[in-house]
């Protein structure tokens, strides 16, 4: 049986791949994280109910432990999700994504082009490492057109510049050290289990607690928004028969305002929980002060991934925002552990 090494396995689209490759598939699964503030051993399965999958916690900057981490349980592939990840937070305090997104990502590369020389050429032959990342690293788009897989690099904030480093590095180690990585770039990701600083579920959860529904600027930036289980089974999609070398783009097809998004999930609670006064949810939006350098418009064009492996989302927006709203409804214990203090929902991003 297979053995997967899964990096922010914690996190929230790692731990939603971890609970799809434990029902949908046989993997064998290593994971290692950090458990910064976005990464909750509770979002993943029970241990002590399955021996499918091993928990380390250990940061990728620690060479000797990721080393000895890989080393010992030489796995087939290795996923690399962990990253930092919040634009707001990277404004703030742009050294952790440095230092995570970059410096982390080259330290994995070097200790996996190490075991990966050492083994026999049949596992080397079929052997994979797969970076997740963002398409945050092409910039802004204008009112028409779409990424791909050619579009050049503009990063226009130090999230998405780490993570352009990160893919860079990734390409380099293919071509130069022959290393069979894959590199996708995802739109917007929302579904359960996601921290509470990103969008949705920040919307979802001060709705229901009768507070503020902040929106930057005028709310007409636009992004591709993709269910995060859709983008699991395109992960899996591309760890099975994906071409090393190769990079893919990943979205929902799905492009909204973030004033959109915000009025949906307002549509949704409307109708399943509704405000005692009987007023819309969307009473409580209020415009705030936009994010510096705020991208306009992001869209993925998703041809290669569909044509070459057959990959096409299964849920539309309103299904999958409607499961979205119904778990955080159904996991509000849940939302209230993963905020460990730290982070109450307070407004970031403003380089104050």
């Amino acid at each position: 049986m297979k053995k997967i090494l899964i990096t922010g396995g914690a996190g929230f689209i790692g731990s939603n791949l971890v609970h799809y490759l434990i029902s949908h598939t046989k993997y064998l699964l290593v994971i290692v994280d950090k458990l910064t503030y976005a990464g909750n051993i509770e979002s993943l399965p029970e241990n002590d109910r399955n021996e499918r999958y091993k928990f380390i916690k250990g940061d990728l900057c620690n060479r000797e432990l990721i080393d000895n981490l890989i080393n010992s349980e030489r796995p087939d592939a290795v996923l690399h999700l962990a990253a930092e990840s919040h634009v707001d937070r990277s404004i703030d305090g742009p050294s952790a994504f440095i230092e995570t997104n970059i410096n982390g990502t080259f330290e994995l590369l070097e200790a996996v082009r190490g075991y990966w020389s050492s083994i026999d050429s049949r596992k080397r032959q079929d052997f994979k490492f797969l970076h997740i990342s963002t398409d945050e690293v092409y910039g802004s788009l204008g009112t028409e057109g779409f990424f791909t897989e050619e579009t050049p690099y503009r990063p226009n904030s130090p999230y998405s510049a780490s993570k352009a480093a990160s893919d860079h590095l990734v390409r380099a180690y293919h071509q130069t050290y022959g290393l069979p990585a894959i590199i996708s770039n995802c739109s917007n990701n929302y579904g359960p289990r996601q921290f509470p600083e990103k969008l949705v579920p920040l919307v979802i959860l001060n709705a229901l607690e009768g507070k503020i529904l902040p929106v930057y600027g005028t709310g007409q930036n636009i992004r591709d928004w993709l269910f995060v289980e859709d983008h699991c089974r395109a992960l899996i999609l591309l760890l099975e028969k994906g071409k090393p070398g190769e990079v893919y783009n990943i979205g929902g097809n799905t492009e909204k305002t973030n004033l959109a998004v915000v009025e949906n999930i307002c549509a949704v609670l409307d109708e399943i929980s509704p405000r005692t006064d009987k007023k819309s949810y969307k009473d409580q939006i209020t415009f705030v002060e936009d994010r510096p350098g705020h991208d306009l418009r992001y869209a993925v064009n998703t041809e290669k991934i569909r044509n070459e492996l057959g990959w096409v989302p299964l849920e539309s927006f309103e299904s999958g925002l409607r499961k979205t709203v119904l778990w955080y409804m159904e996991n509000q214990e849940w939302c209230k552990r993963v905020q460990d203090g730290s982070y109450m929902r307070q407004r970031l991003g403003l380089n104050s």
